[in-house]
């Protein structure tokens, strides 16, 4: 009986696995690198309509929107004031959200500035609000 000799692949096979490895990593990668910026604003979004939630829930008990000078912060309560959040969250980008009393774009506006952190901007930069949803 005849043994084979199983020498391994060759130099050119090896290469050509590499190159459509490397083909398809470049068509990939870049499909996948968006997802965790997409991920964050869907975040912001869930985190807006939580936060509004909150606001008709205070302004049930109280007759009103909390005023603009006591913020997302009257949603906290403390010191015996009822509570309609646990805690007050950031943004995915690590920001507070803005909430004005009166909004420019309806009676309370809830934003976040988005990824750059400044008013304006495109894309993942682009601000989210209440508005929007």
């Amino acid at each position: 009986m005849k043994k084979r000799i199983n020498k391994g692949f060759t130099l050119i096979e090896i290469l050509v696995v590499v190159s459509i490895l490397a083909i398809l990593g470049a068509l990939i990668v870049p499909k996948i690198m968006d997802r965790p910026s997409e991920a964050k604003v869907v975040a912001a979004k869930q985190d807006i309509n939580s936060l509004v939630a909150a606001l008709k829930l205070y302004k049930l008990d109280n007759g009103r929107y909390p005023e603009q000078d006591k913020g997302l912060q009257a949603l906290v309560g403390g010191q015996g004031a009822k509570s309609y959040l646990e805690r007050m969250p950031k943004d995915p980008w690590g920001n507070d959200y803005l909430y004005l009393n009166p909004g420019l774009h309806g009676e309370i506006d809830v934003m976040s500035y988005g990824a750059d952190g400044q008013s304006g901007g495109e894309n993942f930069d682009a601000d989210l609000g209440n508005w929007m949803q």
